[in-house]
């Protein structure tokens, strides 16, 4: 396991998209995660033969994208592994437990969603002793890790009306992955095809993910006409179709 700090950042560098380390996505990940080390973010890469096969992203509640209420968790947003078959994924779950122990949390926590892969997978926290707790609209559940009898964290119940807000294209999103640059680039090329104007909201903090995301995940989300129209990256021609609809 190799973690990513401030002071290796630029020479280990992220797993995601570092195929492409001049794009606008990769380093605004860096600028980001920059921004969050001092904040309890962990950035862990698994290697092997000096090759990443994979990495988990998690961090203090407080600090999470992930839209959930509770106190004294950690929050995983992300885990990846590309060598399969070796336990690295349970390895790096457990490596996020010990960390909350350490820290004395009350638990660790995780969103996963079984229709896309823009999430960690349910079954391999399942296998590490997690269990579900709560489900929010568009197929998102809420797993947590806790080690005591500590309240249960909980999704909010508004969904609905985070929607009403937004008659006209709304992008809203922050920088924690790599990929958002992509999933906008292709909502604003549809739209400015089809004549719609865009409004892109960047958020600037916890509090406003938490009162204003249209959905659980938190760091991308496409509304119009008050209707969620993605919360991960669409190619252009799947965005043109939902703009369309």
């Amino acid at each position: 396991m190799v973690e990513i700090v401030e002071g290796n950042l630029d020479s280990k560098g992220c797993y995601c998209l570092r195929s492409k380390s001049n794009s606008s996505g990769y380093i605004n990940k860096k600028q980001w995660l920059k921004g969050r080390f001092n904040e309890g973010l962990k950035y862990i890469k698994i290697m092997e033969n000096s090759k990443p096969a994979g990495f988990i992203e998690y961090t203090p509640i407080e600090y999470s994208s992930r839209v959930v209420y509770g106190e004294n968790y950690l929050v995983i947003h992300c885990l990846w592994i590309n060598i399969t078959g070796k336990g690295y994924a349970s390895q790096l779950i457990k490596k996020c437990i010990q960390d909350a122990k350490e820290q004395h949390k009350d638990g660790v926590i995780v969103i996963t969603n079984q229709d896309t892969s823009w999430t960690p997978s349910k079954d391999v926290f399942l296998k590490n002793h997690f269990i579900e707790i709560d489900r929010s609209p568009y197929g998102f559940e809420l797993l947590v890790h806790k080690f005591g009898n500590s309240p249960d964290p909980y999704f909010p119940s508004d969904w609905d009306d985070r929607l009403k807000r937004y008659k006209e294209l709304t992008i809203l999103r922050t920088q924690q992955c790599p990929f958002i640059d992509i999933a906008t680039d292709n909502v604003v090329t549809a739209a400015n095809n089809l004549n719609i104007k865009t409004e892109i909201i960047d958020f600037k903090n916890r509090e406003e993910i938490l009162m204003l995301s249209p959905t659980a995940y938190g760091i991308y989300g496409v509304i119009y006409k008050n209707k969620l129209i993605s919360f991960h990256r669409l190619t252009y021609h799947t965005a043109m179709k939902r703009l369309k609809e």
